[in-house]
């Protein structure tokens, strides 16, 4: 029964995904594909007890975009962002992890060094909206007899990001920050920059009978540069997250 619940939601799930898939516009469609084709290739049931292990979290964390932009640029964006995590056991300490971060924040696009930098709110052109998932490797090892539990994980992320013009603009930057704006959503779907596999590490503390209270340590590669050559410094792209998480 488990099992076949278990299949049912999947189902469910990728006939959703696939609707949107071809619904989508062509800009985002490989992207969807790429989340379906995760999905399918999950299998249903890894093994017979896969539904009855399942966890959920409430996360927040804080975000450093690593940059090295010049002196004269705005400095390196830090944004908190919030998000949830949904795990199922697949064979003694391995379980299979889900989450999902989402961030906000102003960009401007420098064409002098060709790609986007985050930006302080005076220098906007566009407002950017990113929805990190990750589907991971969770390692997830008690330590002692009250609960505590250390946790190592890995796997492939992408950072799903609404580009749109930003609010507020004076009419006469609208050209120009239009120009910005479509520069933008352009570096950033192209090309596979939107694939940032996550390493991370965390450790869960009982915090009452009731739940954990865990903190996690992440970095997001940029993996997309092994196949681009963008004039980019080596430190752009980079990610590191630091936050806490709720367990029930």
């Amino acid at each position: 029964m488990i099992r076949f619940l278990y299949g049912y939601r999947t189902i469910a799930l990728v006939s959703f995904l696939r609707y949107n898939v071809n619904m989508a516009p062509d800009f985002v469609r490989s992207k969807l594909t790429v989340l379906l084709l995760i999905l399918i290739l999950v299998p249903v049931s890894l093994s017979a007890d896969f539904g009855d292990d399942f966890k959920w979290a409430a996360m927040g964390s804080i975000f450093y975009f690593a940059a090295d932009n010049g002196p004269s640029a705005d400095p390196p964006a830090i944004l908190p962002t919030a998000g949830f995590s949904a795990s199922w056991q697949i064979n003694g300490p391995l379980r299979l992890e889900v989450t999902e971060d989402i961030y906000f924040t102003n960009y401007e696009f420098n064409f002098d060094r060709g790609y986007p930098m985050a930006c302080n709110p005076e220098n906007r052109s566009a407002f950017v909206i990113g929805f990190v998932t990750a589907v991971q490797l969770t390692g997830n090892f008690t330590l002692g007899y009250n609960g505590t539990a250390i946790r190592v994980y890995g796997g492939p992320a992408a950072d799903f990001r609404i580009v749109t013009l930003a609010l507020g603009l004076h009419p006469n930057d609208m050209t120009d920050a239009q120009q910005q704006t479509d520069a933008i959503f352009e570096y950033f779907w192209s090309n596979g920059r939107w694939f940032n596999p996550v390493l991370g590490t965390g450790m869960d503390f009982p915090l009452n009978e009731h739940y954990m209270l865990g903190f996690d340590l992440r970095v997001w590669l940029p993996a997309y540069k092994i196949w681009n050559n963008d004039n980019t410094p080596a430190i752009d792209g980079w990610r590191f997250g630091i936050g806490l998480r709720i367990t029930p």
